[in-house]
């Protein structure tokens, strides 16, 4: 059993909430700590695929209607995008690793330059200084040479690009599916067991 730890998870402005919601789920679900900080965009899009009404529920009361009850096993603090006071803008913060799901265009490019003008690209940059996991779910297509050297930049400096492109060996049945590939290969970018999906052990 994964010792529970303290991750950031970051929501942007991209398609694919979808594997927000399952990522947050299974960090919740094992027991973990979760930094949440959602951009503007980042919220709309929460609303637009999956109808999260802010005013009328929270993030965590939205999660378990989404995933189970099993959400309520792990601990969620929610940070505005704007508060640079937070603990995870500094590098002596004790966190595990740091996961943007999804990433969009505009978020990418803000942390291959380093510019950290918001919590999410401040603590993008402190994950990276401090040497700790990075997961950029990168969800655009198709991509401009301009993206392209950003995802090369971000490798480059430390973070693991993850690209939304889930597989089909394990014989998905449902967009839960879907998202629980993504989800679980980004736990195991930050060391995390799971049981999201079965893992390719070669042909039968």
């Amino acid at each position: 059993m994964t010792r529970p730890l303290s991750f950031v998870v970051a929501i942007t402005g991209a398609s694919g909430a979808i594997y927000a919601v399952r990522t947050l789920r299974a960090l919740l679900a094992a027991g973990h700590h979760v930094h949440l900080v959602m951009s503007k965009y980042g919220r709309y899009v929460l609303h637009e695929e999956l109808g999260w009404e802010a005013d009328r529920e929270s993030i965590v009361e939205f999660l378990v209607r989404k995933g189970g009850e099993e959400v309520r096993n792990g601990s969620l603090e929610e940070h505005g995008v704007n508060d640079l006071t937070q603990s995870i803008s500094s590098g002596s913060s004790r966190i595990g690793g740091m996961i943007v799901v999804p990433c969009s265009a505009k978020t990418l490019a803000a942390i291959a330059h380093g510019t950290s003008s918001n919590l999410i690209e401040r603590s993008a940059d402190v994950t990276l200084k401090e040497r700790r996991p990075l997961v950029l779910v990168v969800r655009e297509t198709p991509m401009n040479l301009i993206q392209l050297r950003n995802m090369v930049t971000v490798a480059e400096a430390g973070a693991t690009v993850l690209p939304a492109m889930p597989a089909f060996y394990q014989k998905p049945q449902t967009f839960d599916d879907l998202g629980d590939f993504i989800a679980g290969r980004a736990l195991s970018l930050l060391g995390l067991d799971h049981e999201l999906f079965e893992r390719w052990t070669g042909p039968n």
